[in-house]
């Protein structure tokens, strides 16, 4: 669970950055009511059984043969009694081991082999609030699609909670809590009662106490479970391939016998007292990886969202709050910003109460700048509001949101879907369905007004009240932390500033006042198979089209080019990995990122370049309507970079600062062991990013290696996939793409000479607090690749993977998390790389890297079972079915295959090279490459505390 200031201020920092256009046409309606109640979407079956248990039921196609089940229960932590701290979590846990019909292990084997994954499909979570299980089953033959419903019906009130089941969990939930340990959560663990005003809250954390995780009386679990997973506080949500009446009739069968306890427990809201005066918080940690400074304004709590009338406050708030943070965000364009990044806005804390919150990361320019900008931003709105620009803008941006979730709502995935019931029932959020959200945004959009914002703006907008203010931050050497009297004081100095208003800055239309000469498509093929269009250009650019339906309105660009930073030397190497960062931190033509995104607003159109050792890359992404307005930045990125030599400060500066706060993290300093001692200090292996790195980078240089890998489209093919129109798209591509300079540069990349060391390496890393290890065993050498070879090569970590967590997890407890991954690299030379993480106890290191090693050699003796296999290929074959209905995999595939000069018609065999893999192939692969006398292997271990 990551920590609760951290939590805070992702959710303070969530804005809407996609850039979006108009309003399209929908069927009229009746004339609409204010005070009408919200209504449910049409689409859905909503009901409650007579036991109280609730159900939502709706059919949808996205993806196909698939339905999203989900298990809803409102308990979590915070109900929990003195002696049951983390037995909520527990509850969970216990969920997947043995039930009235299930054994122990047979539920999660069961579901492998019909293609569902542990941990990525399979899931549940426990909050303060509640549980939610989650289930996603095919729907190839009815007999799953019972069996999941079983599952459910039997995580509601048939787990079994033996004596030893609970005594082996124990261990699992223990290591569980060692992965959060760190610098975070022991910061959280002194800002939570502040937070939560000494409320039950704060003593509650999910993931518990460990002392009682470890000596619970076996009946506070089952009373926990027996008090709280009852009928009235459940949901079941079916979501997908299905007929609703079908689903409803199931629904009916496996959960109306569910009893309610008598006499039930009554499930009371918790409630958080007022601040009755403004508080301050210090708190520190030398492994803290930013320094972070946050105002939290009083908790209120929070209206039901009813009507229709309250749909459309909603609709205003979302407006504000986007404005609100893009200002914030323009502060950051200075040599000397006062924060790294910040947010505000509302947000909901807990059930049932939310709060005005300000967060920052801290810049070099320290607390009373960071302090200064949040309160007079905030201020300033309050007092000024903010300019029609602005407002005409975040409208156009709010507006093409809601045209996109429209255009695509036959597109929507069942899992969007189950979350947005999830959502329903546990907070009451509305769920009037996409069609009639469109409708009632298309009503209001012109008849909100800039005066109506900005009196929602000063209403919204705290002013100088009572409020909690916290540093968590660095006490490391050379470190300012301010103590709490310095906070308030900070922030009284702020509230009583001068307020200035926003200055707009002038803003351009469009992009390009004119497109430039177009060049000409000069050759056209067709490849039916695949449904491709192949153009030849003028420039010699060469173009692959994809139409497809799987989406109504998105289309994909790529390209990628042999090259990279390979063909730089080692003086090179610093300027070339960071030109892309600091060429679009400068912006492009006339415009800064600020500018392009000012300029942009209404429309959906991004373009994004990258390099690695080998290949330079281009991307983007636009809607239908705005393909141009992606093929103008393509355009003027590759033609027209621009320098700007404060906004390269202030990359700089920011850098510098994020490379200082994340070298205080142990997993920072054990991830550059692993790879030093892996590669031996080669020069040209990233690192983790040292301070001293960007004193080596020259703003000229870099911005002439960029012109030099992207100035030039010399043998690029561009790959589009999507919705396009072909007749409309192909004079866009004339124009833009085949215009493109194509000057002769280098193509083709150099070898490096990067290779792992042989033989054994081991080596011991002592860093850290906490007792928490982390196991790094890499396995490297010489491949040769074919799609067979990869094939074979993949199953065999994936067979490990579920011996990890069928053996090293469930059977000895040893990790909560951990696997292997790897891959088959075909160039500059054909190699091999295996990466093996596990987290552990420090204590149990040995016994898992025996474990691991053990599980390794069974797969060398006597391969994997036929089960396991499988079990893997199930998995792969509904993947692959996702796929072949998926933009992105497409394109990836086409791209791939372009680059290495392959059959792209390789995918239509994809499924027959998954069916062809067998148990010998994958034991054959186990003996080629795991080479037990050529590894590395890396252990973290805590710092000796007499070494101090």
């Amino acid at each position: 669970m990551p920590s609760y200031f951290t939590t805070l201020f992702q959710r303070s920092s969530r804005l809407t950055v996609c850039l979006l256009f108009g309003i399209a046409t929908l069927p009229a309606m009746a004339a609409i009511n204010l005070n009408d109640t919200i209504p449910v979407n049409p689409a859905l079956t909503l009901g409650k059984l007579e036991n109280g248990l609730t159900y939502y039921i709706q059919k949808n196609d996205t993806p196909r043969k698939k339905v999203e089940l989900r298990l809803v229960v409102k308990a979590g932590s915070v109900l929990e009694d003195d002696d049951q701290q983390g037995l909520a979590h527990f509850t969970e846990h216990m969920a997947f081991n043995g039930s009235t019909h299930f054994k122990k292990n047979q539920l999660i084997s069961y579901l492998q082999s019909i293609g569902v994954k542990f941990g990525a499909d399979l899931n549940a979570f426990t909050s303060f609030d509640e549980t939610v299980y989650v289930l996603p089953i095919p729907t190839d033959k009815k007999a799953y699609l019972k069996t999941g419903f079983q599952v459910l019906a039997d995580w509601a009130q048939g787990v079994k909670m033996t004596n030893a089941d609970i005594d082996k969990e124990r261990d699992i939930i223990l290591e569980e809590a060692r992965l959060g340990k760190g610098a975070d959560d022991r910061m959280s663990k002194q800002l939570l009662p502040e937070v939560f005003n000494g409320s039950k809250y704060a003593d509650r954390l999910p993931i518990g106490k460990e002392d009682i995780i470890k000596t619970f009386k076996y009946d506070a679990l089952r009373r926990f479970y027996r008090d709280w997973y009852r009928p009235d506080l459940m949901a079941v949500i079916v979501v997908g391939d299905i007929d609703p009446a079908e689903g409803e009739q199931m629904v009916r069968e496996y959960f109306s016998g569910l009893k309610n306890p008598v006499p039930s427990r009554p499930r009371l809201p918790v409630t958080i007292p007022k601040n009755v005066d403004s508080k301050a918080l210090v708190i520190t940690d030398k492994e803290a990886t930013n320094n972070l400074l946050m105002i939290r304004y009083p908790l209120q709590p929070i209206a039901p969202r009813l009507t229709i009338g309250d749909y459309r406050q909603d609709i205003i708030k979302s407006v504000y709050k986007s404005m609100l943070n893009r200002r914030l965000s323009a502060l950051t364009e200075q040599a000397q910003p006062p924060f790294l990044g910040a947010s505000a806005g509302t947000e909901q804390v807990v059930e049932g109460y939310e709060s005005f919150m300000s967060a920052a990361v801290l810049s070099q320019s320290g607390i009373s700048a960071t302090m200064n900008a949040l309160v007079q931003e905030k201020n300033s709105i309050r007092r000024f509001g903010f300019t029609i620009a602005e407002f005409e803008r975040a409208k156009k941006i709010e507006a093409r949101e809601y045209e996109t979730m429209y255009n695509e709502r036959n597109n929507s995935l069942s899992s969007s879907f189950a979350s947005e019931y999830i959502r329903n029932f546990l907070h009451a959020e509305p769920i009037p369905g996409l069609k009639n959200e469109y409708a009632y945004f298309k009503e209001f959009y012109e008849g909100i007004t800039l005066e109506e914002l900005d009196q929602y703006a000063r209403k919204a907008t705290p002013d100088d009240s009572t409020k909690l203010v916290f540093y968590v931050g660095s006490d490391k050497a050379g470190e300012i932390v301010p103590g709490t009297a310095d906070l308030l004081k900070f922030a009284s100095q702020a509230e009583n500033r001068p307020i200035q208003a926003y200055k707009e800055k002038e803003s351009r239309s469009a992009l390009m006042n004119s497109p430039p000469a177009a060049g000409k498509i000069v050759s056209e093929k067709e490849n039916k198979l695949l449904g491709l269009t192949e153009l030849g250009l003028s420039n010699g650019v060469k173009v692959i089209l994809k139409k497809t339906d799987f989406k109504s309105d998105q289309i994909l660009m790529s390209a990628r080019r042999f090259g990279g930073m390979s063909v730089y030397g080692d003086q090179d190497f610093y300027n070339a990995w960071y030109a892309n960062p600091i060429v679009w931190e400068m912006g492009m033509s006339n415009f800064s990122a600020k500018d392009v995104q000012e300029t942009l607003a209404g429309k959906y159109a991004t373009v994004r370049t990258s390099i690695d050792n080998y290949t330079e890359n281009f991307g983007g992404t636009s809607s239908n309507e705005d393909i141009e307005s992606m093929l103008q930045l393509l355009y003027l990125r590759m033609t027209s970079p621009r320098k700007d030599k404060v906004l390269y400060q202030s990359f700089i500066n920011t850098q510098k600062e994020l490379a200082r706060n994340s070298s205080a993290r142990p997993e920072a300093i054990f991830s550059d062991q692993v790879v030093t001692a892996l590669y031996q200090n080669h020069p040209r292996v990233m690192r983790q990013a040292k301070v001293g790195d960007f004193d080596k980078l020259d703003l000229e240089r870099s911005m002439e290696i960029f012109q030099d890998r992207y100035g030039s489209a010399k043998d690029l093919s561009f790959i589009f996939v999507g919705s396009f129109d072909l007749d409309k798209i192909k004079p866009l591509i004339a124009t833009y793409l085949a215009s493109l300079p194509v000057a002769d540069i280098k193509t083709g990349y150099q070898d490096l000479k990067i290779q792992p060391v042989r033989g054994i390496v081991k080596k011991d890393v002592r860093v850290g607090s906490e007792a928490k290890s982390i196991i790094s065993i890499s396995f490297t050498g010489p491949a040769i690749y074919s799609r067979e070879e990869n094939t074979r090569f993949h199953a065999m970590l994936d067979v490990l993977n579920l011996k990890i967590i069928d053996v090293i997890r469930e059977k000895q407890g040893l990790i909560y998390s951990g696997g292997v991954n790897g891959s088959i690299q075909r160039i500059p030379q054909m190699q091999y790389g295996i990466d093996i993480d596990l987290p552990c106890s420090p204590d149990n290191v040995n016994k898992v890297i025996a474990a691991m090693f053990a599980e390794i050699q069974k797969l060398q003796t006597a391969g994997p079972s036929a089960e396991d296999v499988n079990k893997v290929k199930q998995a792969w074959l509904q993947d692959h079915q996702i796929d072949l209905r998926s933009n992105e995999s497409w394109l990836d595939h086409l791209q791939t295959a372009t680059l290495y000069q392959t059959d792209p018609e390789s995918i239509l065999t994809t499924e027959k090279r998954i069916k062809a893999v067998n148990a010998n192939q994958i034991k054959d692969a186990a003996n080629r490459y795991f080479n037990m006398q050529n590894y590395v292997q890396v252990v973290l271990y805590p710092e000796d505390k007499k070494d101090k």
